[in-house]
């Protein structure tokens, strides 16, 4: 470890910028990886690490400077795997795998909620994407049992 001062994110391309090229460790999340590249281009070499790999180097409580010290010990660790950094369109392609996931996910959470309203009218629909035809149908359906009984109440 060379430094251990604190910086914002306002201040951090600045500080890399005025070193000389050295090795920065970083551990991998949300954002690591654009700042990978950003510090990489003003000449360093970055390093990131898995979290898995940096937690059992924290020694107390988990908080940012512990963090850091357990950071830069796994990082000179002769044996430690580092993930490679990302360009954009790497990143790009996993947003758009996450989103796609997430929109199957919500589609399939929406389909079981309706085949679970529809089953407590005694409408009972085989699991699968392929019957929201038939359940779309029977809901908007006006002489359907569940509009027949809302429109009891």
């Amino acid at each position: 470890m060379v430094f251990r001062k604190r910086l914002t994110r306002a201040k951090l391309l600045e500080f890399f910028a005025a070193q000389p090229p050295c090795v920065v460790a970083m551990e991998a999340c949300a954002g690591s990886h654009h700042w990978a590249r950003e510090i990489g281009a003003l000449g360093h070499t970055v390093r990131l690490i898995a979290p898995a790999y940096v937690k059992p180097f924290v020694k107390r409580q988990k908080n940012d400077a512990a963090d850091a010290e357990a950071i830069c010990g796994a990082a000179q660790r002769p044996g430690m795997r580092f993930v490679p950094v990302k360009d954009e369109a790497q990143q790009a392609s996993g947003v758009v795998f996450r989103a796609r996931d997430l929109l199957v996910r919500q589609r399939t959470q929406c389909i079981n909620a309706l085949r679970g309203h529809l089953a407590e009218y005694g409408l009972v629909f085989p699991q699968g994407a392929a019957h929201v035809g038939a359940l779309i149908a029977l809901a908007e359906d006006p002489e359907s049992p569940c509009r027949r009984a809302r429109a009891r109440s």
